[in-house]
């Protein structure tokens, strides 16, 4: 099993440059001399944006940082530096729920991002109430990453009601947020509303047999999913199987990561009568998912049929009795 690492954190050397950034900021934005530039790559970033920040820019950042007095929060500084780059990254920030809301009122007047960074910033279910606002009315982010921020069930509502409303969006992860059956509700509708969806990451999180249940149906009548990572969470028995029937109806799907969820031998064989049918699926991740040589046999029973699937993982590396496929 693979582990992923994180390089060590550099917010402890940070916090007086930030706050030496968001000085600078507000100064420009009222008329005052500018504070000292940020050293290195900040400082090459902050010179060019300053040659292409115009009126809107201004505007932007005065509404994020009047936003951020109202909430009583500390503004990110990379905000105030994205000028109008495609992509906002605020990865680690520590935003939390007031940051949220702080973040949301200036989105909603921001025209340039389209790729929103916000994984692990402990947002909680009402942070993302906060900012699914913001989202639904967006014609430009069709890029969001809202993973690790222990959204929960009220999170998961939110965001999938506005994105179920939002079509410009493309791309989304809900990785590690601990959702549960009762988020696999709105899910499924989200799956079932929204056609220009192409990406869906729900990895890492507690989606159980009940949950397999209701996203099978909805994934089988989902039109525009191309790739979809549902591993690491706990689809077994009846709910591994109904979401094998709804890939076997789906026609668009064509990235697919169940690994890591214990299909066991009953799912590997209703993934193996999927792949008789499904003609567009191309890679396939099933591993660690407790097939034993009959699952396994099933399995090929399907891929001998199948003519699309390029790509297929189905090593199981946590075998007990070593018969495993």
């Amino acid at each position: 099993m693979g582990v992923t690492m994180r390089a060590p954190s550099k917010r402890s050397g940070e916090k007086e440059e930030q706050e030496e950034e968001v000085a600078a900021a507000a100064g420009r934005l009222a008329g005052a001399p500018e504070a000292e530039e940020c050293s290195d790559v900040d400082s090459d970033s902050d010179r060019e944006m300053e040659g292409i920040r115009g009126p809107g820019g201004l505007v932007k950042d005065t509404l994020y940082l009047r936003s951020c007095q109202a909430h009583s929060v500390v503004p990110a500084s990379c905000f105030l530096r994205q000028g109008s780059t495609p992509e906002l990254n605020l990865r680690h920030h520590g935003l939390g729920p007031q940051g949220a809301r702080a973040l949301a009122s200036a989105l909603t007047s921001n025209p340039y991002v389209k790729r929103l960074d916000l994984r692990d910033n402990g947002l909680c279910g009402a942070g993302v109430e906060a900012l699914a606002g913001a989202l639904s009315k967006s014609s430009t982010i069709c890029d969001v990453d809202l993973s690790e921020n222990q959204m929960g069930v009220v999170g998961a509502q939110a965001i999938c009601a506005a994105l179920a409303v939002n079509p410009t969006m493309q791309k989304v992860q809900l990785a590690g947020n601990g959702l549960e059956e009762h988020a696999a509700q709105y899910l499924a509708e989200l799956l079932l509303a929204h056609t220009g969806l192409k990406s869906l990451d729900l990895s890492y999180n507690q989606l159980t047999d009940h949950a397999g249940e209701i996203l099978g149906p909805a994934l089988a009548e989902n039109t525009g999913l191309t790739e979809l990572n549902i591993s690491w969470n706990h689809l077994r028995g009846p709910g591994a199987v109904a979401f094998a029937r709804g890939l076997e109806a789906n026609i668009f799907l064509r990235v697919l990561d169940i690994s890591y969820n214990g299909f066991g031998d009953p799912g590997a064989s209703a993934v193996g009568e999927a792949l008789k049918t499904n003609n567009v699926l191309e890679e396939l991740n099933m591993s660690n998912n407790r097939i034993s040589a009959v699952g396994a046999l099933s399995l090929g029973l399907g891929l001998r049929v199948n003519q699309t699937l390029r790509i297929l993982i189905a090593h199981q590396g946590h075998s007990v009795s070593g018969d495993n496929f």
